[in-house]
């Protein structure tokens, strides 16, 4: 009786602008990804057929390391394919499922905030001081983190809003039993 009801307005938009968000990240993940294999293709070459190895590369590969993981993590969660542990949501019956639901977005949601703040705080700390080598920002190594922690958190704010409003969709949702 529940699958019946209309869902509200503003669920279609917020899926709309979360699955946006989850996509620009794989996307710039993607990227990131590409942009190191061939910096690594660039520092075999140099190393082996130039004779002289380019010394950024180590650097630059920390960053787009961050962006990958980061970013990447941050999809995973919406998308529900970020690494979880559910065996004991899986084993227990209905309502203390919904309880360990409810609890696993609250700390999500709660260790998203404290990402998001305290990258914030990192990145202004960090944002004069140059990367060795490169001379960038040392601030842009904390900045996925920042950007990790603000999405985390909206993405597990909307599926909360999504589990009270009865239409969570995740594979091992609250529903099975």
């Amino acid at each position: 009786m529940s699958e019946h009801r209309k869902a509200p307005a503003f669920l279609r938009p917020m899926d709309r602008a979360f699955d946006f968000l989850s996509r620009a990240c794989v996307f710039i993940a993607g990227i990131a990804l590409v942009c190191m294999t061939a910096i690594f293709a660039w520092l075999v070459f140099g190393r082996y057929v130039l004779n002289n190895t380019p010394t950024w590369v180590e650097q630059v590969s920390l960053l787009l390391v961050m962006v990958i993981a980061f970013l990447g993590a941050a999809a995973g969660v919406h998308n529900h394919t970020h690494l979880s542990v559910v065996i004991f949501r899986n084993i227990v019956p209905t309502p203390v499922r919904t309880l360990f639901v409810i609890v696993s977005d609250v700390l999500m949601a709660g260790f998203g905030a404290m990402m998001f703040w305290n990258g914030i705080e990192l990145t202004k700390f960090k944002w004069n001081t140059l990367i060795p080598l490169i001379q960038w920002s040392e601030g842009l190594r904390s900045l996925p983190l920042t950007i990790c922690g603000a999405l985390l958190f909206l993405f597990s704010v909307g599926h909360l809003i999504r589990l009270f409003l009865g239409r969570d969709e995740r594979q091992d949702n609250i529903d099975q039993g």
